[in-house]
């Protein structure tokens, strides 16, 4: 059946298969993959276990993509986790989702991008660039793109993303073929509890680099048919980014060497720099500046339904659930990240809050995933859509891979968790504000 060109929320239903294919691509793939390896290769002295870890990374992906799938099939709503959450645990559950996304999570992770696009594009342009006039410029026009309406931005998206993975691939391309030397693979190392402690810690940048496939979700309401492409594209998003990530590695590998590879801060403007010279350096920044303002643009996009559909529940700002009459987008919501993303990236204090992502993302992966738990124990006959295969065994996995990752955050990281864990209990007293004010409703939109 064909959806209406207008939701009940006023927004306008506009994405369509390769669109939402480019929004889990895009929200996957921004600079982590251009740091990531060198990070990895820091604790793990062996080719393959660093290879190892980015596959794992990318089947804990795609074991929570599935899960995903069913449960935007079950609730094809605007925003994501926070509907899932708010449907089957109720709505503080849904709030402290929300809270965390728009203060931390989404709008932390932008301004460390945003941030990181100004600094590549400077020195792609050879130097001279304002930093901070960037910034806010960059910011401004992506949020102008999007409040025009989704089919724009999901235009934006799509030419920029574009671009983006074509230079990734020269990457590969290059590292492959054209690199003058390359380093062979030595010994794998023997197992042993440091091995296993360090293995632990080199999979939280790699997590990190694969966050962002749920992210798609946060606009099931705005697509064709979320059922049937939401599910497509998760499954050949994710893989198609298992094989540009393990590639990269590879190639990083390849040309570096896994102990030079641990050394460096920048690892692929050291592969250019073999392949193409002095030039390398720069072409490294155009790609990752490219890179930057395309996952800006997926975020710009998709992030700021989570606070529309908290603002339309009643659980925030009412102004913020205010839709443009012409273009069907989120307007205020638009509005509102973008200028917190900016206030972050001129403050610094991203790259604090970055440090707290990884503890909070994956607890909420895994209270989403129980949500599957929850809906089949509560569903009489059959659900319409996608079943996630060979559930309860492969949501079980996925949930314990995130206690996993929880855990080993604390291990590596135990204060900064500590504190992203503080900042979500924060959330309470404004959901007890938000809520005295009026009764939260307990129904999605259709």
């Amino acid at each position: 059946m064909t959806r209406p060109e207008i939701t009940a929320e006023g927004l306008r239903v506009a994405i369509g298969l390769p669109s939402a294919l480019m929004l889990v691509m895009g929200g996957i793939v921004g600079v982590g993959i251009f740091v990531g390896p060198a990070i990895v290769a820091q604790g793990l002295h062996s080719p393959g276990l660093v290879l190892a870890a980015w596959v794992v990374g990318g089947v804990i992906s795609l074991a929570g993509a599935q899960v995903y799938v069913e449960l935007a099939a079950r609730m094809p709503a605007t925003g994501g986790e926070y509907a899932y959450l708010r449907q089957t645990y109720g709505p503080f559950a849904g709030f402290l989702f929300g809270w965390t996304t728009l203060l931390v999570v989404q709008a932390g992770g932008a301004a460390a991008v945003a941030i990181i696009f100004a600094k590549n594009l400077d020195l792609a342009a050879g130097g001279g660039l304002s930093e901070p006039a960037v910034v806010v410029a960059t910011l401004a026009m992506l949020a102008a793109i999007n409040c025009v309406g989704v089919t724009w931005g999901t235009g934006a998206q799509n030419a920029l993303g574009g671009l983006k993975f074509a230079a990734i691939g020269a990457l590969i391309v290059a590292g492959l073929f054209f690199a003058p030397h390359t380093v062979p693979f030595g010994p794998a190392s023997a197992p042993s509890p440091d091995l296993i402690k360090a293995f632990g810690a080199a999979m939280i940048p790699v997590v990190f680099s694969y966050g962002g496939w749920q992210t798609a979700n946060y606009v099931a309401g705005e697509m064709k048919n979320p059922r049937g492409d939401l599910g497509r594209a998760l499954a050949a998003g994710v893989l198609a980014v298992i094989g540009l990530y393990v590639l990269v590695t590879f190639v990083c590998l390849r040309v570096l060497g896994v102990a030079a590879l641990g050394k460096t801060l920048t690892p692929t403007t050291d592969v250019l720099a073999r392949v193409a010279g002095p030039a390398g350096a720069r072409l490294a920044a155009a790609a990752i500046a490219l890179s930057a303002i395309a996952f800006l643009s997926q975020g710009m996009l998709t992030g700021p339904r989570v606070s529309f559909a908290m603002a339309r529940d009643g659980l925030f700002f009412r102004g913020v659930a205010r839709v443009g009459t012409r273009s069907g987008a989120p307007v205020v919501a638009i509005l509102l990240q973008a200028i917190w993303t900016g206030v972050l990236a001129l403050s610094g204090s991203y790259q604090q809050i970055l440090s707290y992502v990884v503890a909070m993302n994956f607890l909420f992966f895994a209270l989403s995933a129980s949500c599957l738990f929850v809906l089949r124990r509560r569903e009489r006959g059959g659900a319409e859509g996608f079943r996630a295969l060979w559930h309860p065994w492969t949501t079980g996995a996925f949930m314990l891979a995130c206690a996993a990752i929880i855990v080993a955050s604390f291990w590596a990281y135990p204060l900064d968790s500590l504190i992203g864990y503080l900042i979500l209990l924060m959330g309470a007293p404004p959901y007890l504000y938000w809520r005295s004010r009026g009764r939260a409703r307990t129904a999605l939109p259709t």
